[in-house]
Order: C-alpha cells, then structure tokens, then sequence
C-alpha cells in the first residue's frame, strides 16, 4: 500500500500517495490542470505542452511527474500558465475549431473543454492544413490528418495498450502525421478494428463513421455548405471573440442532450465482459464508448464490441411468432403461440412424465433468464433436464477446478493477469478469441517484463510473442503438464510449505506422476526433452503464475484431466491464494460463466447446489411450494441420444443454434426431426429454427435489463437501450408467460425481483442486488450478505469443508481420433477475431463481412506444396461422418499436416461440426471437437482467396515504444514553452 506524503499545492497543503501522478493527484483533489494527451489509463505522453507547473521552483510537465514527498506546487503562477497557453496555441495551429459543425461536439472534446478553461481570447497561430487528404478507407472510422494535433494517444492505445502495433508518428517527416503500418491507408493495414484510436481521440480527428452526419443538429448538412458556413465563422472571430462562438457551441452540445441517449451496457459477445456507454439517436446506434469506469476493460474494445452491433437492428430479426404448419411456417399471436407449446408440454407430460422433455437455457441470455429457464423446468415441468451451451465448451475446466480446489470459477481478476510475474496460455487462440484480455498480457508483457510462455497448435499471435512457444502434439497437454509438474517434484522446485499446509493426496499424485518422465512426455508429445525442461524452469523462477486456457485444453476426450492437471501444477508451485497468480479458464459467451451459476445444469441448482442435495432442496420446496426432483437430469449430448432412444419428446431451445454448434451436426439434425415438439426462442431464423415447430421471437441484450457475469465471476448489469423491435420480447417475459399458460403463478414485474428470489436462496449470491449494481459498479461471486464481494478466491482457504485443496491423479488414455492413412490430416477448429461463433450477428455487421465473407481452411505451407494447393484453392474435407468445401489459405500458423478451420459459418456446406464426433469428455460430456482426422480433396487448384487482401492478417506491424516524443523534441522547428515558436511566414 502507498505510503502517505504531503504536498503544498498553490500554498496549500495536501496528503497524496507516494509516487502518485502529479496530474491525477491533482484531478482527485479538484485542482483544474490542463493536460490534453494525457490519460489515466495510457499514463503521460508529454506531446502537448498543456500541463507544465512549477514545482519547487522548477517549470516541470505534470504529467511525466510522480510525487515523493514535501514538493511546493504552483499551478497558478504566471511562468506556468504562459508555458501552457504556448502549448495550447501550437496544438490549434493543428486543429480548425468548428465545433458547432463538429460530430464530436457533445460535452465531452478535450480540446475544446480545455481551450474554454483556458480562456484563450485570441488565436496566436493561425490553423494550417498538412496537406493530407481525408483517410475513410477502413470500414467504421475516419482519420482527418488536418484536425490531428498529434498528441500521439492513439498511437500509445495501439501501440502499448491494444499492443498491435499498427499506429506511429514518424516525427522526421517534414509534416508528421498519423501513420498506419508505417504509411499505407488505415483500410489496408494490419488494424484489427478494436477502436482504442477512436475511443482515446481528445478530438475529431478519428471519429466513428456511424457518427457522421448523425451526432448533432448541423452535421448532416453537405461539404458544400459546410465549408463556407465554418469560413464565415472564422470570419467573424475577431469582431465577436472567440468566446461568443465557444458559448454558441456549447449551447448545441446542450441541446444534443435531448437527441443523444447513452445507455451502459455489457457486451454481449465473449466472456471478459466489456462494459461501456452506447450512444442511439431513436434505434441509430451512434458509438459505443468504454469510459475507464468499465471494471473488465476500462476504454478497450475489440472490433466486435465496439462496431458489430449491426444485427440488433438487421431487418433478418424475429418479431413475430412462428408455427409450423406442414412444410412452412405461418405467423401466429403470442397468446396462440404460447397456448400451443402450453398444450404440447402439458400433453407430453402427461403421457410420458416430466423427464420427457428438455431445457437448453442460452449463454446469452441473462443470468435472471437462466434462473427462470430452470425454475420452468424443475418448478413448474418438473425435471432436471435442463443445461446450457457450457457443456460445449468450459464444463470440463469446471470439473478440473471443483476436483481440486472446490470452486468452478477464474481464482482472481483480469488484473491479477496482468499483474502476474508469468503467464502460461494453453489452448487459447487469446488474441482473437478474448481480445481485451490479451491486450492486458501483451502490454504486460512489452512494457513490464512479464514472461509469457504458450502451448499450442498453431502459431497465432500470442505464440509470436512469446518468449517460449511449444507445440505438442494434439491431445497430448496432459502429459506435457504432468511432466512439467513432475520435474519440478523431483528436482525440488515446488512450493513445499505451500502444498503441506494447504493440500491433501501429495504422496498419492506424486505415485501418479511415475509414468510421465521426460522422455515419455517427449516421445508423446513430440517435444524435445529441452522444451519440457525449458518451461518448468521459466515456471520455477517466476514469483507468481497465471494459467490462461480455453477450447484447446477443454474440448477433448480427456478435456477435464487436462484442466485438473493445470490446477494441480498450481496447486504444486504455490500459485493460488493470492493476488496475481492462479487458473483462468477463459468462458467463451458472454454470459456462460452465468447461466450455469444460476442453475442451468442438470446436476445443480443455483449457485453450483446440488439436487441431491435434501436440505438444498428443501429450501427451494419452501420457496417454490412444490416436491422437486432428486436425481441428476439429461444433458445437452444425452438429450440427443434420449432423442433417439424414444425418451425425450419435447425440447425447448433458447438462443443457440444448437444444429450448428453441436457437435456431429448431422446426427443431431437427425434429432430434431424425430421430436414431437421442438419450441426455438431466438432472435434470427437460424439453421436450428428451421427443425421448430414453434419459433419465438426474443429480444438481444440492448432491448431488456439483466445482469451477466463475465468470466472472472463478475457480475454486471445491462440496462435497456433499445425497445424490442416488432412483436419480439426479452426472454424473461416469455418464460414467464410460457409459465403462466402452464399454470404458474410467478409475478415478476422486473429482473430485479428475479435477482433478488436467486439471492436470498442462494449462499454465493446472497448481497447481490441491481441496488449493488447501478453504474459501473459489480460484484465478483461469492458475494457476502453485506454486499462483500471476492475478488480473489481461496484467501481464507479452499472450496472444502476442511480449507485443503486436492492433489488430483491422473492418467493419459490418448485421443478419441487419429489420422490413419485414409483420414490422414488433423483438422483443429476455432473462433476468429472479427466473427464470433457460427456468425449469426457478426455476419450482419457490412464492414466485418466484407473482411471476412466466409470460413476457410488454413493450410501448411509444407503441406501446400505436397499438395498442390494455392491461396483460394477450393478443397473438400471428409471425415468418417461427413463432408464440407471450402477454400484455403496457405499460412505458417500451422505446421505440417495440421489444418485450421475457423467455426464462422452460418450453414451447413461450410460448417466444421458436419465433420466432428459424438466424441465426448468422459466426465462432462462436453464434445470432443478438436480430435478430427480428415482427408483433403483437391477440387480447384485456382480461385479467388477468401481473405481479401484488406484483411488485417496481411498487414505489416510497425512495432514501436511508443509515440517517442523525444524525437519531436529534437526537430528544428520545436522550442519547448513558455518560448515561442516563430510564425510561419505565409
């Protein structure tokens, strides 16, 4: 913890922190300091000369400034403040004040927040173009060059925060600019789309394009007016004063107010859990701005958080319910819809028992949502068939983390990522498929020293960056991490106190080690001995670590094994139960962390209580006044297998397109159609609905209230931006209605009176209030009555009875699927950054789409030549089940007879799930979707690639420190303030 210092500001006297930055100390104290490029999140950038003080007696930039202790500080002195009108006057030689005209006049423009406290009267240095023409070419933002006043934010967001690098300033061009990929346009560069730029932009400079014309009362007029009207303007500065013309643009800010509604909200894509304000005009979607409030991402966004909101509004959207009639669908009546599946529910149930029919909750939905989908189930049907889309992806890093340490959830906060000394990702493409959390170890890693070490298959971005990269062979994690935990054993390079005073089985899992010495984990896993040391050394001499790992590790046969070893070489080295360190399964949906919290599982109810439990029973008997059943219900993969065996009848489907994203594709299809009722709650006629006899039109997450919890167990709440459009309503509603037509007598008026019956029957829940949640605000689980949240698990022991974590055995059985010399290629499966899962939303979004219009297969250049494939070949893939074409890409991110097939596809010629098994996880049931053996079929040797050529993955990096302000001090034509540079002779 700080050390408290004083400090005299202008004469008074102030208790700071030791080594706190000069302007935030002063921010926090109410002393007004400009500072223009500075940010609390980037920290000082020191380009704009805006925030020079005295400080003992010396002129200094806050800024770059840390507190020790006893300083004398004059804001208000003369010296000062002449130093930082010097400052202000150069950055509006770069940048022409129209704001009145301006998309970016809405209260929030630094530069003119701070040229009006300044309270400049006259402009020293007349505004001068750089000669650049306007750069629209990426799809959702602009860069005017003659409105940057090159403070360099941008390029310290993308070059030490985002860490990709794309943005620099080349300070020796004779008019320096922003530059991408050293000097191509933005559309054409290695940008990923993220909009750090945008977002951290004191000015217009970089603005979004969906804010063109749109924010504001006079922006939509046409160049042609707009020039000469901001002409006149200038014209009449020097009779009126530049403070009139100020006053007349403050007032319309004022008045777009009235037009402009931000709303936060949380994103609703992948599991970090972004929050930010969303700015509408009536159903416009204006912006999307993350505010350093947001406890998960403070200003990051990825492409799709910030720009792919586009289908909310897609004209693609249900609003009207749906019943099959035949061979087509007719529009039907709320009333009529819900009466039917009432009546096709109650009718199976009736013959067949409650167990005949199944609940699949969404991991988009709402954890309120969640709640009521299984409550319909157990309280009102009367079965534990209920789950979620968990148990295709994170089940099995649950089952690893409640074997040996108690508690199915991230152990810290995305902070404690970043802060921890190394960091080990393990089957996690992280910078494409949970962007924000790979900025913070990018940044960590570049700027700070973290060790970064992956193991992988294929060799993405964050195996480029890291210090260590290991590709095993697939399947093989376990023995890999088993041998690692071994060598330290043997060589005594484990946390000993740790392990005695908190574990229980050592004797018993060092036996179970025997087996994987490094020269069986080297022969296995296709590594040299050397790799294997290498990593369990970069392990031992590192203070704390964090295990990141995602599908690569869960989805396979042995997919919870693998995660119970991650856990037990935590467990070994020390690395739980304090801050910085510990296991980070990275959720893949926005909310599938929550949806199996608040009890869409078939084994527990809310909050990970199991139904065999009598007294956790009895205390929802109580609550809900029925008898609930005993015994562990049907999971998603045994729903279809009971499909087929005549057991389950019925099924009632919330927001997955489960025909695409389960696994064996045409098995699972083979279901549906056997069902008697098949009830899908969407908000896109997707490929699953097409198998319904009952659609239900729902609503996104921009039309409702509810809360997600994000994958480090925080739990956040959304409120509505947007009315549902037509006849759609937020799944809630309709849960309840349905509930009703059943016969329940629920009375829920908002999600709040959901939240609060989880809470009060729920221990980990139990202070969770919207109360607790307003703003910004959230709560990691478990959260005490009091309000007390956790945000670092196991301080005050582990997740058993007696506080002792378990050493977990473990052996290694292989692979569900090999290649063999028919199907002789290993086809891997993922996410990409731009499209998320099958595509259904992002595909909506033009600017995503047309960057990345369809899936592909990745193919070795090795293998590419062996087999003649080209960039854009169109190839057929068969496995032992099915069949799929599509085109390639030759690439080094594989390597010899690996394939890599991203899971965008929104229909069943491209999609990667025609092709894999009924494979499972022994213990979770979660699909084995990354064994697949396949053979490839050259169809064409020659066509069209199906990356275009403006897909960022073509663009060259130009990684730099920073914006290097050092250099722009070196040129010729600056002086540091209060001197004044000499005016350009015109």
């Amino acid at each position: 913890m700080a050390k408290d210092i004083t400090v005299t500001v202008d004469g008074v006297e102030f208790t700071a922190n030791e080594g706190e930055n000069l302007v935030s100390f002063l921010r926090r104290i109410d002393v007004y300091l400009p500072s223009i490029c500075f940010n609390d999140i980037l920290g000082p950038i020191k380009t704009c000369d805006t925030c020079f003080v005295v400080i003992d007696d010396q002129l200094q930039r806050a800024c770059d400034y840390r507190l020790c202790g006893s300083e004398r500080i004059k804001v208000n002195d003369s010296h000062a403040a002449e130093a930082r009108e010097e400052g202000m006057q150069r950055i509006l030689e770069n940048h022409d004040l129209y704001c009145t005209v301006c998309e970016n006049n809405n209260g929030n423009c630094i530069v003119h927040n701070t040229f009006s406290a300044m309270e400049i009267s006259e402009l020293e240095y007349p505004h001068r173009t750089k000669g650049f023409e306007v750069d629209s070419s990426h799809p959702f933002y602009r860069y005017d060059p003659d409105q940057c006043i090159l403070c360099g934010r941008c390029v310290e967001a993308c070059q030490n925060l985002q860490v990709n690098e794309t943005l620099s300033i080349d300070w020796s061009q004779s008019q320096p600019r922003v530059l991408w990929d050293g000097g191509v346009p933005a559309g054409s560069s290695s940008c990923v789309g993220c909009g750090h730029c945008v977002t951290v932009c004191p000015c217009n400079a970089l603005m979004e394009k969906s804010m063109l014309g749109e924010a504001g009362l006079l922006t939509s007029i046409s160049a042609e007016v707009k020039k000469p009207l901001i002409s006149l303007t200038k014209a009449l500065e020097p009779a009126v004063g530049i403070s009139a013309i100020l006053s007349l643009s403050e007032a319309e800010a004022r008045l777009r107010e009235h037009q402009i509604r931000r709303t936060k909200t949380v994103c609703t894509y992948c599991g970090v859990g972004c929050s930010f304000e969303m700015w509408t005009k009536g159903r416009k979607i204006l912006k999307v701005e993350p505010t350093p409030e947001g406890p998960a991402n403070q200003i990051s966004t990825c492409v799709k958080g910030k720009f792919g909101w586009d289908y909310v509004n897609s004209e693609e959207r249900l609003t009207q319910p749906l019943i099959r009639r035949g061979d087509h669908f007719v529009e039907a009546s709320w009333e009529e819809a819900l009466g039917f599946v009432a009546k096709k529910i109650a009718e199976i149930k009736d013959h067949s028992g409650p167990d005949a029919l199944g609940f699949i909750s969404s991991s988009k939905c709402t954890n309120e949502e969640s709640y009521l989908m299984q409550k319909l189930a157990r309280q009102v049907v009367g079965t534990n068939n209920v789950d979620n889309c968990s148990r295709y992806c994170q089940s099995p890093a649950t089952m690893g983390l409640f074997r040996t340490v108690g508690v199915g959830g991230d152990s810290g906060s995305i902070s404690d990522i970043a802060s921890a000394d190394m960091v080990l990702i393990i089957g996690s493409n992280t910078a494409e498929s949970h962007p924000v959390i790979a900025t913070r170890v990018k940044r960590a890693h570049k700027l700070f020293g973290q060790k970064l070490a992956v193991v992988d298959l294929r060799r993405h971005e964050m195996a480029e960056r890291a210090d260590l990269f290991i590709s095993p062979k697939p399947g093989t994690d376990l023995v890999l991490l088993s041998a690692v935990t071994k060598y330290l054993i043997d060589n005594d390079l484990y946390a000993k106190s740790f392990v005695e005073e908190n574990t229980l089985g050592f004797d018993q899992y060092v036996k179970s080690l025997e087996p994987f010495s490094l020269d069986y984990a080297s022969e296995v896993c296709g590594l040299d001995i050397s790799s294997i040391i290498s990593l369990a050394e970069m392990i031992s001499s590192s203070s704390s670590l964090a295990v990141l790992w995602a599908m690569g590790v869960t989805q396979h046969q042995r997919g919870s094994d693998t995660s119970t070893a991650i856990s037990n070489l935590l467990l070994v080295t020390g690395n739980y139960a304090k801050k910085g360190c510990g296991a980070y399964p990275l959720r893949g949906h926005n909310n599938v962390q929550g949806a199996s919290d608040f009890g869409s599982m078939p084994n527990n109810l809310p909050g990970y209580q199991s139904v065999d439990d009598q007294e956790v029973r009895e205390r929802f008997e109580a609550a809900w006044g029925v008898e609930l059943p005993k015994t562990k219900g049907l999971d998603n993969h045994e729903m279809v297998d009971a499909i087929y065996e005549g057991k389950l009848r019925g099924l009632y489907l919330i927001g997955e397109d489960m025909g695409l994203v389960d696994s064996n594709a045409s098995f699972v299809h083979g279901a549906f159609e056997k069902l008697d009722l098949f009830v899908v709650q969407d908000i896109f006629f997707s490929d699953t609905a097409a198998y319904a006899d009952v659609i239900l039109p729902a609503s996104p997450s921009l039309e409702k209230e509810g809360t997600f919890t994000n994958t480090e167990r925080r739990i956040q709440k959304i409120n509505q931006v947007l009315s549902p459009l037509g006849q759609s309503r937020p799944d809630w509603q309709i849960i309840c209605d349905l509930a009703s037509a059943l016969g329940a007598k629920w009375n829920y008026e908002t999600p709040a009176e959901i939240m609060d019956e989880a809470a009060m029957l729920t221990p980990i829940f139990a202070g969770v209030s919207y109360d607790h949640l307003e703003g910004f605000s959230s709560l990691q689980w478990p959260v005490a009555k009091d309000g007390t949240d956790t945000p670092v698990l196991f301080l005050d022991g582990f997740g058993f009875e007696d506080k002792k974590a378990r050493l977990w055995p473990l052996v290694y059985e292989g692979v569900s699927e090999e290649p063999d010399d028919e199907y002789d290629l290993h086809l891997n499966n993922g996410r990409l950054l731009e499209h998320f899962h099958e595509g259904n939303m992002t595909y909506k979004t033009q600017g995503i789409k047309e960057r990345t219009p369809s899936t592909f297969v990745e193919v070795s250049t090795e293998l590419a030549k062996e087999r003649g494939v080209k960039d854009g070949s169109l190839v057929r893939l068969v496995s032992r089940r099915g069949a799929v074409k599509v085109r390639a890409v030759v690439t080094d991110r594989v390597q010899g007879k690996q394939l890599y097939m991203p899971m965008n596809s929104s229909s069943n010629e491209q999609a990667i799930n025609v092709l894999t098994s009924s494979h499972t996880d022994v213990a979770t049931h979660t699909p084995a979707y990354k064994e697949l053996a396949v053979k490839m079929e050259v169809l064409e040797k020659e066509g069209r690639s199906p990356l275009p050529r403006n897909n960022f993955r073509y663009g060259k990096r130009t990684p730099y420190p920073g914006v290097m302000v050092e250099k722009k001090w070196l040129r010729s034509d600056y002086v540091a303030p209060p001197v004044r540079r000499k005016k350009e002779v015109r």
